[in-house]
Protein backbone atom coordinates (compact mmCIF):
# COMPACT_ATOMS: atom_id res chain seq x y z
CA UNK A 1 0.00 0.00 0.00
CA UNK A 2 2.72 2.57 1.38
CA UNK A 3 4.42 1.56 -2.15
CA UNK A 4 1.25 2.27 -4.35
CA UNK A 5 1.09 5.62 -2.59
CA UNK A 6 4.18 6.61 -3.17
CA UNK A 7 3.97 5.89 -6.82
CA UNK A 8 0.57 7.98 -6.85
CA UNK A 9 1.63 10.84 -4.92
CA UNK A 10 3.65 12.55 -7.71
CA UNK A 11 0.57 12.93 -9.84
CA UNK A 12 -1.72 14.74 -6.66
CA UNK A 13 1.94 16.80 -6.03
CA UNK A 14 0.92 18.65 -9.24
CA UNK A 15 -2.08 18.75 -8.92
CA UNK A 16 -1.57 20.90 -5.39
CA UNK A 17 1.58 22.81 -7.50
CA UNK A 18 -1.80 24.00 -9.44
CA UNK A 19 -3.77 24.35 -6.47
CA UNK A 20 -0.91 26.63 -4.98
CA UNK A 21 -0.67 28.70 -7.93
CA UNK A 22 -4.41 29.27 -8.33
CA UNK A 23 -5.21 30.23 -4.63
CA UNK A 24 -1.93 32.64 -4.63
CA UNK A 25 -2.87 34.37 -8.12
CA UNK A 26 0.47 33.50 -9.79
CA UNK A 27 -1.75 31.76 -12.15
CA UNK A 28 -4.75 32.99 -12.68
CA UNK A 29 -8.47 31.89 -14.07
CA UNK A 30 -8.11 33.31 -17.32
CA UNK A 31 -4.49 31.70 -17.25
CA UNK A 32 -5.78 28.51 -15.69
CA UNK A 33 -8.88 28.64 -18.95
CA UNK A 34 -6.37 29.02 -21.11
CA UNK A 35 -3.92 25.91 -20.04
CA UNK A 36 -7.34 23.28 -19.93
CA UNK A 37 -7.81 24.52 -23.43
CA UNK A 38 -4.76 23.76 -24.65
CA UNK A 39 -4.64 20.08 -22.98
CA UNK A 40 -8.29 19.75 -24.07
CA UNK A 41 -7.89 20.42 -27.77
CA UNK A 42 -4.37 19.36 -28.35
CA UNK A 43 -2.01 17.10 -25.51
CA UNK A 44 -4.63 14.95 -24.68
CA UNK A 45 -6.27 14.95 -27.73
CA UNK A 46 -3.01 14.16 -29.36
CA UNK A 47 -2.54 11.35 -26.92
CA UNK A 48 -5.57 9.68 -27.18
CA UNK A 49 -4.93 9.92 -31.03
CA UNK A 50 -1.40 7.76 -30.92
CA UNK A 51 -3.51 5.44 -28.48
CA UNK A 52 -5.93 4.38 -30.00
CA UNK A 53 -3.98 4.36 -33.61
CA UNK A 54 -2.20 1.78 -32.72
CA UNK A 55 -4.88 -0.44 -30.76
CA UNK A 56 -8.09 -2.21 -33.28
CA UNK A 57 -11.59 -1.94 -32.61
CA UNK A 58 -11.43 -5.45 -31.66
CA UNK A 59 -8.90 -5.30 -29.04
CA UNK A 60 -11.15 -2.55 -27.33
CA UNK A 61 -14.43 -2.96 -27.48
CA UNK A 62 -15.11 -6.01 -24.60
CA UNK A 63 -19.57 -5.78 -24.65
CA UNK A 64 -19.13 -7.40 -21.19
CA UNK A 65 -16.92 -4.89 -19.85
CA UNK A 66 -19.26 -2.29 -21.12
CA UNK A 67 -22.40 -3.76 -19.53
CA UNK A 68 -20.85 -4.46 -16.43
CA UNK A 69 -19.72 -0.27 -16.34
CA UNK A 70 -23.20 0.54 -17.86
CA UNK A 71 -25.24 -1.37 -15.57
CA UNK A 72 -23.06 -0.64 -12.32
CA UNK A 73 -22.82 3.35 -13.29
CA UNK A 74 -26.73 3.38 -13.72
CA UNK A 75 -27.06 1.50 -10.13
CA UNK A 76 -24.98 4.60 -8.45
CA UNK A 77 -26.74 7.01 -10.85
CA UNK A 78 -30.12 5.86 -9.69
CA UNK A 79 -29.68 5.80 -6.55
CA UNK A 80 -27.82 9.44 -6.12
CA UNK A 81 -31.09 10.81 -7.93
CA UNK A 82 -33.51 9.29 -5.91
CA UNK A 83 -31.61 10.81 -2.81
CA UNK A 84 -32.11 14.05 -4.31
CA UNK A 85 -36.01 13.66 -5.11
CA UNK A 86 -36.77 13.11 -1.74
CA UNK A 87 -35.10 16.04 -0.45
CA UNK A 88 -37.92 17.52 -3.01
CA UNK A 89 -34.92 18.98 -5.81
CA UNK A 90 -36.15 19.78 -8.84
CA UNK A 91 -35.21 17.16 -11.55
CA UNK A 92 -32.46 19.64 -13.12
CA UNK A 93 -30.47 19.21 -9.65
CA UNK A 94 -31.40 15.90 -9.36
CA UNK A 95 -29.63 15.30 -12.59
CA UNK A 96 -26.37 17.36 -11.80
CA UNK A 97 -26.28 15.38 -8.53
CA UNK A 98 -26.52 12.14 -9.93
CA UNK A 99 -23.39 13.36 -12.76
CA UNK A 100 -21.27 13.99 -9.56
CA UNK A 101 -21.82 10.88 -8.29
CA UNK A 102 -20.94 8.59 -11.71
CA UNK A 103 -18.40 10.64 -13.54
CA UNK A 104 -14.96 10.62 -12.62
CA UNK A 105 -11.84 12.52 -14.20
CA UNK A 106 -10.76 9.99 -16.38
CA UNK A 107 -9.83 12.27 -19.06
CA UNK A 108 -7.24 14.56 -17.54
CA UNK A 109 -6.57 12.22 -14.82
CA UNK A 110 -7.76 8.46 -15.43
CA UNK A 111 -5.60 8.14 -18.52
CA UNK A 112 -2.25 9.69 -17.50
CA UNK A 113 -2.23 8.25 -13.89
CA UNK A 114 -3.59 4.80 -15.16
CA UNK A 115 -1.44 3.80 -18.33
CA UNK A 116 2.02 4.93 -16.56
CA UNK A 117 0.88 2.87 -12.70
CA UNK A 118 -1.13 -0.13 -14.32
CA UNK A 119 0.61 -0.14 -17.84
CA UNK A 120 -0.02 0.32 -21.29
CA UNK A 121 -2.58 -2.59 -21.36
CA UNK A 122 -5.24 0.13 -19.25
CA UNK A 123 -5.43 2.32 -22.70
CA UNK A 124 -8.27 -0.03 -23.80
CA UNK A 125 -10.55 -0.54 -20.57
CA UNK A 126 -10.08 3.53 -20.17
CA UNK A 127 -11.01 4.58 -23.28
CA UNK A 128 -14.25 2.46 -22.69
CA UNK A 129 -15.13 3.90 -19.12
CA UNK A 130 -14.39 7.41 -20.80
CA UNK A 131 -16.48 6.73 -23.82
CA UNK A 132 -19.67 5.60 -22.14
CA UNK A 133 -18.96 8.60 -19.62
CA UNK A 134 -19.09 10.96 -22.33
CA UNK A 135 -21.98 8.83 -25.22
CA UNK A 136 -24.52 7.86 -22.20
CA UNK A 137 -24.21 9.91 -19.35
CA UNK A 138 -23.00 13.43 -20.66
CA UNK A 139 -25.63 13.15 -23.29
CA UNK A 140 -28.46 11.91 -20.55
CA UNK A 141 -27.92 14.91 -18.31
CA UNK A 142 -28.28 17.42 -21.19
CA UNK A 143 -31.58 15.35 -22.47
CA UNK A 144 -32.88 15.53 -18.13
CA UNK A 145 -32.25 19.48 -17.90
CA UNK A 146 -33.32 20.54 -21.21
CA UNK A 147 -36.16 18.08 -21.41
CA UNK A 148 -36.93 19.25 -17.78
CA UNK A 149 -37.13 22.81 -18.56
CA UNK A 150 -38.87 21.94 -22.00
CA UNK A 151 -41.68 19.92 -20.56
CA UNK A 152 -41.04 17.49 -23.42
CA UNK A 153 -38.65 16.01 -25.68
CA UNK A 154 -37.39 17.85 -29.38
CA UNK A 155 -35.18 16.77 -31.80
CA UNK A 156 -33.75 20.26 -30.96
CA UNK A 157 -32.60 18.96 -27.85
CA UNK A 158 -31.30 15.50 -29.68
CA UNK A 159 -29.37 18.08 -31.92
CA UNK A 160 -27.50 19.77 -29.01
CA UNK A 161 -26.74 16.58 -27.67
CA UNK A 162 -25.15 14.56 -31.14
CA UNK A 163 -23.67 17.98 -31.78
CA UNK A 164 -22.10 18.32 -28.70
CA UNK A 165 -20.36 14.66 -28.99
CA UNK A 166 -19.10 15.58 -32.40
CA UNK A 167 -17.40 18.37 -31.29
CA UNK A 168 -16.14 16.79 -28.55
CA UNK A 169 -12.11 16.43 -28.95
CA UNK A 170 -11.31 13.38 -27.01
CA UNK A 171 -14.52 11.66 -28.99
CA UNK A 172 -12.83 12.75 -32.39
CA UNK A 173 -9.18 12.01 -31.72
CA UNK A 174 -10.13 8.10 -30.11
CA UNK A 175 -12.66 8.17 -33.31
CA UNK A 176 -9.64 9.36 -36.19
CA UNK A 177 -6.96 7.16 -34.45
CA UNK A 178 -9.40 3.73 -34.94
CA UNK A 179 -10.07 4.74 -38.53
CA UNK A 180 -6.64 5.29 -38.75
CA UNK A 181 -5.93 1.94 -37.48
CA UNK A 182 -8.59 -0.15 -39.17
CA UNK A 183 -7.12 1.22 -42.17
CA UNK A 184 -3.66 0.34 -41.81
CA UNK A 185 -2.54 3.24 -42.70
CA UNK A 186 1.58 3.80 -41.75
CA UNK A 187 1.78 7.21 -39.71
CA UNK A 188 4.84 9.14 -40.82
CA UNK A 189 7.83 9.19 -38.01
CA UNK A 190 7.59 12.60 -37.70
CA UNK A 191 3.91 12.57 -37.48
CA UNK A 192 4.62 10.00 -34.65
CA UNK A 193 6.98 11.94 -32.93
CA UNK A 194 4.66 15.00 -33.15
CA UNK A 195 2.11 13.38 -31.45
CA UNK A 196 4.50 11.65 -28.76
CA UNK A 197 6.21 14.98 -27.80
CA UNK A 198 2.65 16.61 -27.98
CA UNK A 199 1.18 13.78 -25.91
CA UNK A 200 3.15 14.02 -23.28
CA UNK A 201 2.46 17.40 -22.21
CA UNK A 202 -1.32 15.81 -21.57
CA UNK A 203 0.27 14.62 -18.02
CA UNK A 204 1.50 17.16 -16.13
CA UNK A 205 -0.20 20.38 -18.26
CA UNK A 206 -3.43 18.25 -17.14
CA UNK A 207 -3.06 17.99 -13.74
CA UNK A 208 -1.69 21.58 -13.26
CA UNK A 209 -4.67 22.80 -14.62
CA UNK A 210 -7.06 20.54 -12.55
CA UNK A 211 -5.18 21.75 -9.41
CA UNK A 212 -5.17 25.40 -10.97
CA UNK A 213 -8.99 25.31 -11.05
CA UNK A 214 -9.84 23.52 -7.67
CA UNK A 215 -8.29 26.84 -6.28
CA UNK A 216 -11.63 28.60 -7.66
CA UNK A 217 -13.99 26.00 -5.69
CA UNK A 218 -15.73 26.68 -2.59
CA UNK A 219 -16.48 23.95 -0.34
CA UNK A 220 -20.09 25.40 0.01
CA UNK A 221 -23.02 22.32 0.71
CA UNK A 222 -20.39 20.01 2.26
CA UNK A 223 -23.12 17.73 3.36
CA UNK A 224 -24.28 16.92 0.10
CA UNK A 225 -20.77 17.25 -1.67
CA UNK A 226 -19.19 14.86 0.91
CA UNK A 227 -22.54 12.73 0.17
CA UNK A 228 -21.51 13.15 -3.82
CA UNK A 229 -18.22 12.40 -3.02
CA UNK A 230 -18.65 9.14 -0.81
CA UNK A 231 -20.84 8.34 -4.02
CA UNK A 232 -18.13 8.31 -6.12
CA UNK A 233 -15.11 7.29 -4.34
CA UNK A 234 -16.50 4.70 -2.75
CA UNK A 235 -20.13 3.10 -3.94
CA UNK A 236 -19.30 4.24 -7.34
CA UNK A 237 -16.01 1.38 -7.46
CA UNK A 238 -17.85 -0.99 -5.37
CA UNK A 239 -20.98 -1.51 -7.84
CA UNK A 240 -18.57 -1.78 -10.55
CA UNK A 241 -16.27 -4.12 -8.67
CA UNK A 242 -19.29 -6.32 -7.94
CA UNK A 243 -20.77 -6.30 -11.34
CA UNK A 244 -17.75 -6.80 -12.97
CA UNK A 245 -16.28 -9.43 -10.56
CA UNK A 246 -19.26 -11.57 -9.77
CA UNK A 247 -21.93 -10.75 -12.26
CA UNK A 248 -20.41 -10.50 -15.58
CA UNK A 249 -17.25 -12.09 -16.98
CA UNK A 250 -14.71 -9.26 -17.24
CA UNK A 251 -11.76 -10.06 -17.69
CA UNK A 252 -9.39 -9.11 -14.21
CA UNK A 253 -6.87 -7.57 -15.29
CA UNK A 254 -9.60 -5.26 -17.43
CA UNK A 255 -11.79 -5.26 -14.33
CA UNK A 256 -9.33 -4.20 -12.14
CA UNK A 257 -8.91 -0.88 -14.48
CA UNK A 258 -12.34 -0.49 -14.75
CA UNK A 259 -12.87 -0.62 -10.31
CA UNK A 260 -10.10 1.83 -10.73
CA UNK A 261 -11.22 4.75 -13.00
CA UNK A 262 -14.59 4.34 -11.16
CA UNK A 263 -12.63 5.36 -8.11
CA UNK A 264 -11.17 8.60 -9.52
CA UNK A 265 -12.95 12.14 -8.45
CA UNK A 266 -16.00 14.36 -9.80
CA UNK A 267 -14.69 15.26 -13.08
CA UNK A 268 -14.82 19.05 -13.99
CA UNK A 269 -16.73 19.09 -16.86
CA UNK A 270 -19.68 18.38 -14.64
CA UNK A 271 -18.64 21.85 -13.37
CA UNK A 272 -18.51 23.34 -16.78
CA UNK A 273 -22.45 21.64 -17.44
CA UNK A 274 -23.75 23.07 -14.22
CA UNK A 275 -22.27 26.39 -14.48
CA UNK A 276 -23.23 26.72 -18.55
CA UNK A 277 -27.63 25.60 -17.14
CA UNK A 278 -27.13 27.54 -14.19
CA UNK A 279 -28.00 24.19 -12.16
CA UNK A 280 -26.01 23.91 -8.20
CA UNK A 281 -22.53 24.99 -9.60
CA UNK A 282 -21.90 25.66 -6.00
CA UNK A 283 -22.97 22.39 -5.12
CA UNK A 284 -20.87 20.50 -7.63
CA UNK A 285 -17.61 23.08 -7.09
CA UNK A 286 -17.61 21.46 -3.50
CA UNK A 287 -18.09 18.01 -4.68
CA UNK A 288 -15.08 18.42 -7.16
CA UNK A 289 -12.98 19.78 -4.09
CA UNK A 290 -14.07 17.35 -1.29
CA UNK A 291 -13.54 14.03 -4.00
CA UNK A 292 -9.87 15.35 -5.48
CA UNK A 293 -8.87 15.58 -2.01
CA UNK A 294 -9.84 12.63 -0.11
CA UNK A 295 -9.00 10.71 -3.47
CA UNK A 296 -5.36 11.14 -2.80
CA UNK A 297 -5.77 8.20 -0.12
CA UNK A 298 -8.86 6.20 -1.60
CA UNK A 299 -7.34 6.07 -5.07
CA UNK A 300 -4.32 4.70 -3.54
CA UNK A 301 -6.25 1.92 -1.71
CA UNK A 302 -8.02 1.11 -5.02
CA UNK A 303 -4.72 0.68 -6.88
CA UNK A 304 -3.18 -0.91 -4.25
CA UNK A 305 -5.95 -3.78 -4.27
CA UNK A 306 -7.05 -4.12 -7.89
CA UNK A 307 -3.12 -4.73 -8.31
CA UNK A 308 -3.40 -7.87 -5.61
CA UNK A 309 -5.06 -9.52 -8.67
Amino acid sequence: MWDIFLQTLPFFMLIALGYGSGRTKFFSPEATAYLTKFVFYFALSAMLFRFSSNLSLAEILDWQFVLAYLSATTVVYILATVVALRRKLPVTEAAVEAQCAVIGNVGFLGIPMLVLLLGEGAVGPVMLVLAVDLIVFGSLIVILITGSRDGRMSPKILWTVALGLLKNPMIVSITLGLLVSASDLPIPVPVNEFMALLGAAATPGALFAIGASLATKSAERVAVAGWLSFCKLILHPAAVAVAALLIFDVDPYAAGVMITAAALPVAGNVYIIAQHYGVAPARVSASILISTAVSVVTVSLVIAWVTSF
